[in-house]
């Protein structure tokens, strides 16, 4: 079979007449268009489209060009927005000349990198930024490969278009096989200025959210799960200041979903030859939004997260968080179209491509789905547990410090499902004002000031008098998120888990929000299993554990209570040193955090093979956790890729030293 290099070659020049016949006209009438976005993959049809390393240079500017049939001012890279594809091969040294024609600074982050500090990207932690008129020249040797991509970190500047993939093509073969390849970014476009949008979201949390619960949703309910049930639920939302379908910040309402620069009526059109195996690397490039892919008709086989190659996964669809990637086969063996379809999570809107063997082909495009209700499981807790729900959505960053004493006299019972005649041992110096009879109607939204996050998911284990003998009947793995205080623990002590294990309260066996059981099979991260284990193999010498906090109704985002401008310093990691990370998600909404500079382990289950990721998303309630090898000496970025989380609050820097 012919490498994916002397396929390039081959269609070079046979397969660009052939399309500009198809096409039936020149560049020029297309547009600014990046070669890798066009209709016929990689050729060399557009110069400026792919820029291919080791030297590459990069001009950036704002510019007027057409986004949906409507006249818009993105921020370009040599022309194009999204820009171009950066190329490199791994084993070269890298030197990415950057001029910025801005009237601001600007910047350029490697993401998911492994690179000197310095060549990191983000302005105020690893470099000064790029001024109007500067160039600066990023030098690096490329140390991995694999399908990634870069964008600015500077202000807002990403939702402007700020951002392009960065492809690296291996030195030595790569465990799977295919014939052709094609790069799907997926991004989200606002006509609205990125300053407007984070004035709304300060404004008021459901600004951009149409899709609210109605009378009629109501009746719905009430003939589903009955009257008591439904109206319980909906004052259990209506304390938290909240609605169960708070499911995106920013939503189709003022977004366009793009894929490769293309609007769905583009119709962007990537071309396969029946039989052939097709390499798809697909990137969620957006600001906010998490896309579900799907190729209806298509099994696709997952070979690489992040980056990474994992042992094969064939699947109908998967999620994909802001920041992630994932490569795809898929062999299309009849002579039709097939829809590439990407539906927000919210179901507001979609991108949309097609896979073709002639252009002008398309197919179906796939009915959108209802948007589902958030439930139990957003808070970290055993569905029955109805009592947590008043604690959801209140303002934790006050929370800070709440002990076991400060939550004496808390209303319990509306805890339902949680069996207090089974929690022997627990005398009335552990749970002072805490009886049954002497908790009925206790009012949640007065509970302000209350340490919320320390709460989710309550490790009992940590509760002095509460130990998992004397607490018979709960089940602790459905209290996800629930552990201790933030902090650094020593795992020698016993506290910790063996290094690959699943840790308690993770869901890693569900998908998210919003998919019918059964329908098809969709991928899941309890499904990622390195290709080769990895090298440090020591177990962790120490656990930190981080608290993903926020509040709603304020937009206001943090880690353990305190926004960024509040932190007195940055999380020490020690050089070489091997630690785990946890990660406690006491919100209501879906976090892809990002570490610059080193590689988490996801923790699955899966042993020796548990994947290595950049980004690691962390569903409402959840608690995860990953290993990391510290040989990344100096200062990097930790945050929330959503970018208005990020700029709210939701970012540290870790320095290793």
């Amino acid at each position: 079979m012919a490498t994916t290099r002397q396929l390039t070659q081959r269609l070079s020049r046979r397969g660009v007449l052939k399309g500009g016949a198809a096409l039936g006209m020149g560049s020029a009438a297309l547009g600014m268009v990046p070669a890798w976005a066009n209709p016929w993959g990689q050729t060399g049809r557009y110069p400026r489209g792919e820029e291919v390393g080791p030297a590459v240079s990069l001009a950036v500017r704002r510019e007027t060009q057409r986004i949906a049939g409507r006249e818009a001012h993105p921020i370009t890279l040599n022309g194009t927005s999204p820009g171009p594809l950066v190329r490199l091969r791994e084993g070269d040294d890298a030197v990415l000349r950057v001029t910025n024609l801005l009237d601001e600074p600007t910047s350029i982050h490697w993401h998911g990198l492994l690179l000197p500090p310095g060549m990191d990207g983000v302005p105020g932690v690893s470099f000064a930024g790029i001024a109007p008129g500067e160039t600066f020249t990023y030098r690096f040797p490329v140390r991995q490969n694999g399908t990634y991509w870069y964008h600015s970190h500077s202000g807002l500047q990403e939702q402007l278009g700020h951002a392009g993939p960065l492809i690296i093509d291996a030195a030595e073969p790569e465990p799977f096989r295919y014939d052709r390849e094609h790069v799907l970014l997926l991004t989200d476009w606002s006509f609205e200025e990125p300053a407007t949008l984070f004035r709304h979201l300060k404004t008021g949390e459901g600004y951009y959210n149409f899709q609210q619960r109605t009378l009629g949703d109501f009746f719905d309910d009430v003939a589903r799960q009955g009257l008591a049930e439904t109206w319980a639920s909906r004052g259990m939302w209506g304390r938290m200041r909240m609605s169960s379908r708070d499911i995106a910040d920013v939503t189709g309402s003022t977004y366009t979903y793009l894929m490769n620069g293309h609007a769905p009526a583009d119709n962007w059109t990537a071309l396969f030859v029946p039989g052939e195996t097709q390499r798809l690397r697909i990137i969620n490039g957006s600001a906010m939004s998490y896309f579900d892919v799907r190729i209806p008709g298509l099994t696709m086989t997952v070979v690489a997260a992040d980056g990474q190659p994992v042992q094969p996964v064939p699947v109908d669809e998967f999620r994909i968080a802001v920041a992630e990637t994932y490569d795809v086969l898929v062999t299309p063996n009849d002579d039709v179209a097939y829809t590439l379809f990407a539906e927000s999570m919210d179901r507001s809107g979609y991108a949309r491509g097609t896979l073709a063997p002639r252009l002008g082909m398309q197919a179906a495009i796939p009915p959108p789905r209802q948007i589902a209700d958030r439930g139990m499981e957003a808070m970290g807790a055993h569905a029955g547990m109805a009592g947590m729900a008043g604690m959801a959505g209140m303002d934790h960053s006050q929370m800070a410090g709440m002990g076991d004493s400060q939550m004496a006299g808390m209303d319990h019972s509306q805890m339902a499902g949680m069996d207090h005649s089974q929690m022997a041992g627990m005398g009335d110096s552990q749970m002072a004002g805490m009886g049954d009879s002497q908790m009925a109607g206790m009012d949640h939204s007065q509970m302000a000031g209350m340490d919320h996050s320390q709460m989710a998911g309550m490790d009992h284990s940590q509760m002095a008098g509460m130990g998992d003998s004397q607490m018979a009947g709960m089940d602790h793995s459905q209290m996800a998120g629930m552990g201790g205080s933030a902090s650094l623990t020593d795992a020698s002590s016993g506290g910790g888990l063996p290094a690959g294990a699943a840790q308690p309260g993770s869901r890693l066996d569900q998908p998210g929000i919003g998919f019918t059981p059964g329908e098809r099979r969709v991928l899941v991260y309890r499904d990622l299993k390195a290709f080769r284990p990895w090298p440090d193999r020591r177990p962790p010498g120490r656990e930190l554990e981080l608290h993903l906090t926020g509040n709603m109704e304020r937009y206001m985002w943090s880690f353990d209570g305190k926004k960024f401008s509040e932190v007195s310093g940055p999380i020490h990691f020690q050089k070489d040193e091997r630690l785990r990370l946890i990660l406690v998600n006491t919100t209501m909404m879906e976090h892809p955090i990002h570490l610059h500079g080193m590689w988490m382990e996801l923790e699955n289950g899966a042993g020796e093979l548990i994947p290595r990721k950049h980004t690691l998303n962390v569903k409402p309630g959840e608690r995860l956790s990953a290993l990391i090898t510290a040989d990344a000496e100096g200062s990097w970025a930790f945050h929330c890729h959503l970018l208005y989380h990020m700029d709210a609050g939701m970012f540290r820097v870790v320095k290793v030293a």
